[in-house]
C-alpha cells in the first residue's frame, strides 16, 4: 500500500477525531475516540513493523515515536514502538490521549495525586491501578491524568498514540522522579518524533 493511501486513511480517520475534538473531550467522548482508534489499528496492512521499525537492540535508541499528521494545533496521531525494559516516569498530557495497541504490550500505571499541588516542585503520586495495554485493552486519559509505561518480555511494541495537542506543543506537561521532584516533562525525557507523512 502506497504512502498516499496510507495518508489518506489517516486523514479520514482524523477528521472523525476532529469533529469530536471541536465538540469537547470528556471520558465519554474518549469512549468514542478509542472505538475509532481501535479500528483503525486493525489495518495492518497500512500499520505493522515493515513500514514502522522497531529499534534495534543494543544501537542506542529504545524507542520511536514515528509522527502520522502535520496539522498545527489540532489532534495529532503517532505509531509507538518501544523496546523491552522500555519505561517512563510518571507524566502527565496536558491534553487528553488515547493509546491503542496494534502489537505488543505495555503496562500502564495510573497514579493518583495526594498532595494539595502547593508545591510546584514537589508531587506525591499513589498508584491507582495498572493496566496492560495490548490488541483489544487499550487506555485512555484527560490533560491531568498521571501515568507511567513500563515494556516487558521479549518483544517490541507497536501502538498508536493520539492526542489532542501535538506533543511537541505540550510545555507544560511535567513528570514525577521516585524521590517527588517534579520535571519538566518535554524538556527532559523526550527525544524528537520521526515523520512519516507526506
Amino acid at each position: 500500500m502506497s504512502i498516499e493511501n496510507r495518508s489518506q486513511v489517516v486523514e479520514a480517520f482524523l477528521q472523525q477525531i476532529r469533529a469530536i475534538h471541536q465538540r469537547g473531550v470528556d471520558r465519554e467522548a474518549l469512549k468514542s475516540i478509542v472505538t475509532l482508534l481501535e479500528g483503525l489499528a486493525e489495518r495492518r496492512d497500512l500499520f505493522n513493523f515493515d513500514t514502522f521499525p522497531a529499534p534495534v537492540p543494543g544501537e542506542g535508541d529504545t524507542a520511536f515515536r514515528y509522527r502520522l499528521n502535520d496539522d498545527g494545533e489540532t489532534p495529532t496521531l503517532y505509531m509507538n514502538s518501544l523496546l523491552p525494559g522500555k519505561s517512563t516516569l510518571p507524566h502527565n498530557h496536558e491534553t487528553w490521549a488515547v493509546i491503542v495497541a496494534v502489537e505488543g504490550q505495555e503496562i500502564n500505571y495510573v497514579w493518583a495525586r495526594t498532595d494539595d499541588g502547593s508545591d510546584p516542585a514537589f508531587a506525591r503520586l499513589a498508584l491507582e491501578k495498572e493496566v496492560v495495554v495490548q490488541p483489544g485493552t487499550p487506555i485512555s486519559f484527560l490533560g491531568e491524568d498521571l501515568h507511567g509505561i513500563k515494556v516487558e518480555g521479549d518483544k517490541p511494541t507497536l501502538h498508536f498514540h493520539l492526542y489532542g495537542r501535538p506533543l511537541e506543543s505540550l510545555n507544560g506537561r511535567y513528570g514525577v522522579n521516585q524521590e517527588g521532584k517534579v520535571l519538566n516533562y518535554n524538556a527532559s525525557q523526550m527525544a524528537p518524533s520521526i515523520k512519516a507523512y507526506a
